[in-house]
């Protein structure tokens, strides 16, 4: 027989991180000792100044220490109506109580698919999935059936969710010539088979690839806001252009941009329609969603009366179209459609990109501020900075230490440098607080770094 102790236990993690009984230990420790990293993905932050956050209200996070956080991350862009906003709570709730979740369509998911049909243009069908990663998937999958070929494009830098192929060519792990497409990070060598790759903004590139390789490619998707980089004059229309001559599919990843920049998103802003299009993050205000929807003709590609195919694409998700998502969307949809909320989201971006550069000038730092809409990002860098090449030339060291010392300073964002995202619950406020510290950070590293 087998006696267990109960006398505490202390081992030591693959990351050398002493894993204690949580009564004895930090939330700092626990996170670093049970998460790859002290994370849940990408943040990268050093041990100790990993955060673990206890709640959220507006555009501020409190940690389990109570540190309170101005937010300038806001879930990745989830969070575009604010924190814990009343109404989408109140709707969340209330569904809640009448059930989660029946995997299957249900009276909240009808009339989501129906409000978000009357927002986006080519949103004629339309199915949920869990996450802005199953709806780019599912995209790419109807594109391959639709055409029968084997490859796709997309621009270089670009992350279209956490498949192979939405990794790929995003992150810097060797030189390439374009269009070889590099496979690091995406844990599948055989994406340099099958993904090309394109210089975001260079059409002339982008063109000629397209061209040499139609016969191949079964789609081009694209964020049409690449990052934080607005596509240049003519670009979007000048894919637009080539795909419908070679009967492409142009599939439009709106997970960022969707109901962010218009109620429309991308399509509606910079008016031009793709075939196929994603949504996520803060369609759900909060909560977690996925959609993909497009023409009557590709979409039919995943009814079940054409299984076993050819023509056909499985797709089924178990949480998908979930009612307290949905009614939450609903809610969220609902805020966003009030008068003068884009007019207000546009101009919070501007005011922050502004402030931004004339604390650059102030300071005399080399560096560029991108974005649009609600989106800000600063490339410290003294040439412009319009794609994945230019971006990579920029002191991105410099950056991440800015990053590191803004945490460090009562701001919450994610140290990669990717995006800072506003929300409804921002204001000129809290700007001129980000601003405030946003100098103090950029004293602290001196342009070197710790």
């Amino acid at each position: 027989m087998t006696t267990h102790h109960s006398s505490k236990k202390s081992s030591r993690n693959s990351g050398g991180v002493e894993s204690k009984e949580a009564g004895s230990a930090t939330w700092n420790e626990r996170a670093l000792a049970i998460f790859p990293a002290g994370s849940n993905g990408e943040y990268g932050f050093p041990p100790e100044l990993v955060p673990v956050i206890e709640r959220g209200h507006g555009c501020r996070v409190w940690d389990t220490e109570d540190r309170r956080l101005l937010d300038m991350t806001m879930a990745w862009g989830a969070a575009l109506v604010g924190h814990s906003h009343p109404k989408v709570i109140e709707a969340a709730t209330k569904q809640a109580a009448l059930g989660a979740n029946f995997a299957a369509v249900n009276r909240r998911a009808v009339e989501l698919a129906e409000r978000i049909s009357s927002l986006s243009p080519c949103a004629a069908r339309i199915r949920f999935v869990a996450s802005g990663t199953e709806a780019t998937m599912l995209c790419l999958r109807i594109a391959h059936v639709e055409t029968g070929r084997p490859k796709v494009l997309k621009f270089e830098g670009a992350y279209h969710g956490q498949h192979p192929v939405g990794i790929a060519g995003m992150i810097p792990g060797r030189p390439t010539q374009l269009p070889e497409c590099d496979p690091a990070g995406s844990g599948a060598p055989w994406v340099e088979a099958d993904v090309l790759v394109a210089p975001y903004n260079d059409l002339t590139t982008t063109l000629a690839i397209i061209e040499r390789y139609a016969s191949e490619l079964a789609a081009v998707i694209v964020e049409p806001l690449h990052r934080c980089l607005p596509p240049a004059p003519g670009f979007l229309e000048g894919l637009r252009e080539i795909t419908r001559k070679h009967h492409i599919v142009l599939i439009f990843d709106e997970v960022v941009t969707g109901f962010r920049l218009a109620p429309g998103g991308a399509q509606e802003y910079y008016s031009v329609q793709p075939d196929l299009v994603a949504y996520g993050k803060a369609l759900g205000g909060g909560f977690p969603i996925g959609a993909y929807a497009g023409g009557p003709e590709l979409m039919d590609i995943v009814a079940e009366h054409h299984l076993p195919g050819p023509r056909y694409v499985w797709s089924a998700s178990t949480t998908g179209g979930n009612p307290v998502s949905c009614a939450a969307a609903l809610a969220a949809l609902q805020i966003l459609n009030e008068p003068g909320t884009y007019a207000r989201l546009h101009q919070l971006g501007m005011h922050l990109r502004r402030r931004l550069k004339d604390l650059l000038a102030i300071k005399d730092e080399p560096a560029q501020v991108l974005g649009d809409g609600p989106i800000a990002q600063v490339a410290f860098s003294p040439t412009p900075v319009v794609d994945q090449r230019t971006w990579l030339a920029s002191n991105r060291r410099r950056g991440r230490m800015v990053m590191f010392e803004l945490l460090r300073n009562g701001v919450f964002l994610n140290p990669m440098g990717t995006k800072l995202y506003l929300s409804l619950a921002h204001d000129e406020s809290a700007i001129e607080e980000f601003i405030e510290r946003f100098a103090s950070a950029m004293d602290s590293t001196d342009g070197r770094g710790r």
